[in-house]
């Protein structure tokens, strides 16, 4: 249970105040729905190496997950020795269609604007390749509104390990207590307690609210859309 006070960034939770200056995200199923391209990438590396394609439903719920936790997931453990080749096809593939295949939220770009302008500063922390994040970024006019983006060639470990979302912390020059992270998985979830980051759930993925019975969340939201109420960031 939280309360907002009259500050438009200060939040009490629990007996505990944050001042929230800056906001990470996650960006599949968080910012945007990248879930056709992940689909069509995944069926094309699996055909690739003699599998069966694999139902929309079953792979999304790899989505977040590094390719290799996708890989072994889907096909299991016993087929490990595949992981370089999938990885290899997948990439191939998503070189082709990714972009163009992933849509940022209607809401996405409202908000990004919003508290950019309201000067919360803000970055993305994702298992998505970096380069493939700004170039839809870019596309949506949205790259220069972020200060900090890491993605998967950025770190050695991949998360929950929380290195990369401390590291975006330390990028904006802001203490542990100064931020949150938002997204919408348990390794999202994982990651934040890790790191002793406040979370927020959006419920714009495919992670039921009850799943994160075992994580201490600010709040569950619908979508990024609330997260300006949130904050008491909303006009009037």
């Amino acid at each position: 249970m939280h309360l907002i006070i009259g500050d438009r960034r200060r939040l009490i939770l629990r007996n505990k105040t944050l001042d929230i200056k800056g906001i990470i995200f996650d960006f599949d199923f968080t910012l945007a729905d990248s879930s056709k391209g992940v689909i069509e990438c995944v069926n094309y590396a699996i055909k690739k190496l003699g599998f069966t394609e694999f139902s929309g439903e079953k792979i999304k719920k790899t989505i977040g997950l590094t390719l290799e936790q996708s890989f072994s997931s889907l096909v299991g453990k016993q087929h490990l020795d595949k992981t370089e080749k999938f990885k290899y096809y997948f990439v191939e593939r998503a070189d082709e269609i990714m972009s163009d295949f992933t849509e940022l939220y209607r809401v996405t770009s409202d908000v990004i604007k919003l508290l950019h302008n309201r000067g919360i500063k803000l970055g993305i922390v994702s298992t998505k390749f970096r380069y493939r994040i700004m170039n839809i970024l870019k596309r949506e006019e949205l790259l220069d509104f972020f200060d900090i983006i890491i993605g998967g060639e950025d770190v050695q470990k991949h998360k929950p390990d929380p290195r990369g979302l401390l590291k975006a912390i330390k990028k904006l020059n802001l203490s542990i207590s100064q931020a949150i992270y938002v997204g919408d998985s348990l390794t999202d979830a994982e990651t934040a307690f890790r790191a002793g980051v406040s979370f927020v759930v959006v419920l714009s993925g495919v992670t039921p609210q009850n799943e994160f019975d075992n994580y201490h969340v600010i709040q569950f939201l619908k979508d990024v859309s609330e997260i300006p109420r949130l904050l008491n960031l909303n006009k009037g």
